[in-house]
């Protein structure tokens, strides 16, 4: 696809990996609208951008449906969805307090993956009603897993269970929307530097970026935004989950 002129949504757009997507993106000639629920860091980016921000709870269908629609008035019908809203927790199946909380693992699933279906489903449905381009496509949806979708470690639970489970979708909504032009896949990153990285102990990051065969460092965020970008670009490129990681396979703990 080429990306110049057309309009794409990034979820979690306001910081971290979809931050870093949304510019590039921009960079590369798209119009941008930024779902998000941090108002202050969601508006500064898309006004540097020029693009929309857009108060979004990805669970929630209404919040999803007033966003497309804001998204829409403002930049056009988009052609290209990226899924990075996300939240991890480090909770044990049963722990020194008991038994893992119900409630906690059904919000990690509520954002990571019915968040990530809940975009999907609508976006898809507004893109579909687009006129295809070259090879009839019509629009491309990236979704952010983990390669704690396939490593989990101790405590990751719920969130590999959400992960793994938007690993798992990639395929079945792929065929579901091809007869549109659709084209869907998937990213799994190892330990990327996120705001979350920002706040742990130099020690704690200096552990972890060992941990990568190589290179043996933290992934950067415009790298995972560089391959986003790709992936658009590359109209053969469906159905597909790809890790982005430096070779890393991650331990028990």
């Amino acid at each position: 696809m080429k990306l110049s002129g057309q309009s794409a949504i990034v979820t979690g757009g306001a910081s971290g990996l979809g931050a870093a997507t949304a510019e590039a993106l921009h960079a590369a000639g798209c119009k941008i609208a930024i779902f998000d629920m941090n108002a202050e860091k969601g508006e500064a980016l898309a006004k540097k951008l020029g693009g929309v921000f857009c108060a979004v709870n990805v669970s929630d269908e209404a919040s999803v449906k007033a966003g497309l629609d804001k998204a829409i008035a403002a930049i056009g019908a988009p052609r290209v969805l990226i899924n990075c809203a996300g939240i991890a927790i480090g909770e044990k199946t049963v722990g020194k307090n008991g038994p893992h909380k119900l409630e906690s693992f059904k919000r990690v699933i509520d954002i990571n993956l019915v968040g990530t279906f809940n975009c999907i489903r609508l976006v898809a449905e507004a893109i579909e009603k687009l006129e295809p381009l070259e090879d009839g496509e019509r629009g491309v949806i990236i979704n952010t897993a983990s390669v704690a979708a396939f490593d989990g470690q101790i405590g990751q639970a719920a969130y590999t269970a959400s992960k793994a489970a938007v690993a798992g979708m990639t395929l079945p909504i792929a065929r579901d929307l091809m007869n549109a032009g659709i084209r869907v896949n998937t990213i799994a990153p190892g330990i990327f530097w996120t705001p979350m990285m920002a706040g742990m102990d130099q020690k704690v990051q200096d552990a972890l970026a060992a941990m990568v065969p190589f290179p043996k460092r933290l992934g950067k965020p415009e790298e995972y935004a560089s391959l986003a970008v790709e992936i658009c670009r590359n109209s053969y490129m469906n159905g597909e989950t790809i890790r982005l990681d430096g070779a890393i396979r991650m331990q028990p703990k």
